[in-house]
């Protein structure tokens, strides 16, 4: 196959940063080319290179598409020659119908006049194209994330795209739907069309990837041939550089008093008045103790956490809740925080952290109080939080006085981590920790689990991933439709067991 795309010697830089340090990409006409690396690795911001995101100027090196030297002015530029990309921040309207999305700015028109008909027409065939059966019509607000994936690729379609840029696909999408989008991505290498994926999950390489290319620290480490023998190891030692043989950091498993307990715990749905989400609920958390709740997306496991942290979601809630076998009260979140609770969202961005603010900022703002004298900040206390923080959980950055939106997924969740250590918690509701991170970030999170279990706190953490609950939890409860379904100690759970407790209700 010849070179579709090659990017050479390309170096990026901010101020006091190299995000890029010479890169070279090479991505050959047909293939499905996958991108891996740790968070802030440099993949986001070549592929911004690329699309002209970062126009011609703004960067050194050199870009050669279809043979030919390419220097994009902007993301229209880059469209113009059929590079199309698919962030993992949805572009598309919730309030406008899918054809409407589809075919937004480039719309089918004569004289300014929007042909609806021919519109449609092509929006049916394009859906088709990408498996999926919803009318034209039908808003986008109205289907899945999975769905509005493929949305988002017909859309690409509807471009006469040559290569495909997509940026974790699957990060906020179930197995089932991961898998399809993948399956979709290898019928459109059979029609001709080249792929670029970004992904920290390693199984989809495998699945998918002809070729790997690993970024670290701004550079590219390795191209490597995905069909010949690469395993995830090789993948992994090349992305965080060192071995990782072992993904879950060694924990004694101890144990100790009765922490927390939550009894016939029942809650309804906000909106829809007769609609019960969770069932009877009763669960417990030892001091030491990881314990994980497993269950499909949709089962009631966020539902559950923010109910209990706050009474953050629901309506009708009933049930108790005692720490230390006292009754106490989570009836709001301050109630809450004040008990002992904390709760690390599952949604970062939209509810975890405030973008457009600092690490100093975002450190102390669940506890305001601890840095503020008769109501007025602390300015030099805040900072010197922020910056105990930063150094106890390694947080790539140059200040604490650096935007949490400018950083990588996996340095913005340990900012969020730092928000709720400093409130000093006995219980911390972690909800999807690690979704959207590297391996080499996943591992210093578990590393944060199992510092504050040695330290006597109990950890409630909701994973979709069933080998992390495997890998870090001592007991695992399982939930299905808003109730637990079955109990299993680590000992003896397993992804068959988990999955056959969820079927078999």
């Amino acid at each position: 196959m010849t070179a579709l795309l090659e990017m050479r010697a390309i170096t990026k830089e901010f101020p006091g940063v190299k995000a890029l340090d010479r890169v070279t990409l090479e991505v050959k006409a047909g293939e499905i080319h996958a991108i891996c690396g740790e968070n802030g690795a440099g993949k986001s911001t070549l592929m911004k290179v690329l699309s002209g995101v970062y126009p011609a100027g703004s960067y050194d090196g050199e870009i050669h598409f279809e043979g030919a030297l390419a220097e994009f002015r902007d993301i229209s530029d880059s469209e113009d020659r059929g590079i199309i990309i698919i962030h993992q921040e949805l572009a598309l309207v919730p309030q406008l119908s899918i054809a409407e999305n589809i075919f937004l700015g480039n719309e089918t028109a004569t004289a300014g006049v929007i042909d609806w008909h021919e519109t449609n027409h092509r929006t049916e065939a394009l859906l088709k194209k990408v498996g999926l059966r919803e009318s034209p019509g039908t808003l986008v607000d109205h289907i899945g994330v999975g769905k509005q994936q493929l949305v988002e690729i017909a859309k690409a379609l509807s471009k006469n795209v040559k290569l495909l840029i997509l940026d974790e696909p699957t990060a906020a999408l179930q197995e089932n739907d991961s898998r399809k989008l993948l399956d979709l991505m290898l019928e459109l290498k059979a029609q001709g069309v080249t792929c670029i994926i970004i992904t920290h999950k390693l199984g989809e390489v495998r699945y998918v990837a002809d070729t790997v290319t690993v970024i670290r620290d701004g550079m590219s480490v390795s191209t490597k041939d995905a069909k010949v023998g690469l395993s995830e190891n090789d993948i992994v030692r090349d992305m965080v550089g060192r071995d990782m043989s072992d993904r879950y950091p060694e924990r004694t498993r101890r144990a100790g008093e009765m922490l927390m307990e939550i009894a016939d715990w029942n809650v309804w749905h906000p909106e829809h008045r007769d609609r019960q989400v969770i069932h009877d609920i009763s669960m417990n958390v030892r001091a030491g103790e990881v314990v994980g709740i497993a269950g499909l997306m949709g089962s009631g496991r966020t539902e559950l956490a923010m109910s209990v942290f706050g009474k953050s979601y629901g309506r009708r809630i009933s049930g108790t809740a005692k720490l230390h076998g006292q009754p106490v009260d989570v009836s709001t979140v301050a109630r809450a925080i004040a008990a002992g609770l904390a709760y690390v969202t599952e949604d970062r961005k939209s509810l975890g952290l405030v973008l457009d603010e600092t690490i100093r900022f975002n450190t102390t703002l669940a506890d305001l109080g601890s840095v503020s004298k008769h109501g007025v900040l602390d300015f030099r206390a805040e900072t010197l939080v922020a910056e105990k923080y930063r150094a106890a959980l390694r947080t790539r950055t140059p200040s604490v006085f650096q935007k949490v939106g400018n950083l990588s997924g996996g340095n913005q969740q340990k900012v969020v981590l730092a928000k709720w250590l400093h409130t000093a918690p006995e219980v911390l509701i972690l909800d999807e920790p690690t979704r959207g991170i590297d391996v080499g970030a996943k591992y210093e999170i578990y590393t944060i689990i199992n510092d504050l279990s040695a330290q006597g706190k109990g950890v409630i953490m909701i994973s979709s991933e069933m080998p992390e609950l495997l890998g870090m939890c001592d007991r695992i409860y399982v939930m299905n439709e808003g109730s637990f379904v079955g109990e299993l100690p680590a000992a003896d759970a397993s992804q068959e067991r988990i999955m056959s407790l969820i079927v078999s209700e």
